[in-house]
C-alpha cells in the first residue's frame, strides 16, 4: 500500500503542475478535477497504511518534487503533450494496480476495494485526456516513464 500511496503523492504533483501551466481553461479545470480525485486516493491509501500498521515512504518529498517537475515539463510542451502524458501515465498506473490486485490476498477486502476504485478512476482520467486531444507519446518516452516508475515503486516499497 505504501507504493500506491507514493503513486498518489506523485499524481497530486503531476496534476497540480499541469493545471498550473495548462494553456486552455478547459484543460486547467480537468486537471484540477483529476487532482481532487487523486486527493481522495491519497487519503484512502494513507488511512489504509495506518490501519495496516505501516508508514508512508520517507522519500515522499522527493517523489513529489520529481513528479511536479515532470508535470511542468509536459505541460510546457503544450496541452496535447500534457494530455498524452496523462494518458500514458494512467495506462501504466492501471497496469500496476491490476498487478497489485492479483497480489493482494482475497480476504483483504478493504485494500482490494481501494485499489479497484483507484484503478477505475485512473482509467477514467486517461479516457478523458484521450478525448480532449492527447498526443501519442513516443516509444522512448514511454520506456523512460516505465523505467522511472520502476525505480520509484521499488524504492518506495522499502524506504
Amino acid at each position: 500500500m505504501r507504493v500506491n500511496h507514493v503513486g498518489e503523492v506523485c499524481a497530486q504533483a503531476l496534476y497540480e503542475a499541469q493545471a498550473l501551466t495548462a494553456r486552455s481553461p478547459q484543460l486547467r479545470a480537468q486537471m484540477r478535477r483529476a487532482a481532487q480525485e487523486e486527493t481522495d486516493h491519497l487519503a484512502w491509501t494513507a488511512q489504509r497504511l495506518q490501519a495496516l500498521g505501516d508508514r508512508p515512504s520517507l522519500l515522499n518529498p522527493l517523489w513529489y518534487a520529481g513528479a511536479y517537475a515532470l508535470g511542468s515539463v509536459a505541460a510546457r510542451m503544450g496541452d496535447a503533450v500534457s494530455l498524452g502524458f496523462v494518458v500514458e501515465t494512467e495506462r501504466q498506473v492501471e497496469a500496476h494496480l491490476n498487478s497489485h490486485l492479483e497480489e493482494l490476498p482475497p480476504q483483504d477486502a478493504k485494500s482490494r476495494a481501494i485499489v479497484t476504485q483507484m484503478r477505475d478512476d485512473e482509467i477514467e482520467h486517461g479516457s478523458k485526456a484521450q478525448s480532449m486531444g492527447a498526443a501519442a507519446m513516443p516509444l522512448p518516452v514511454k520506456m523512460a516513464m516505465r523505467a522511472m516508475a520502476k525505480v520509484m515503486t521499488t524504492t518506495a516499497y522499502y524506504i
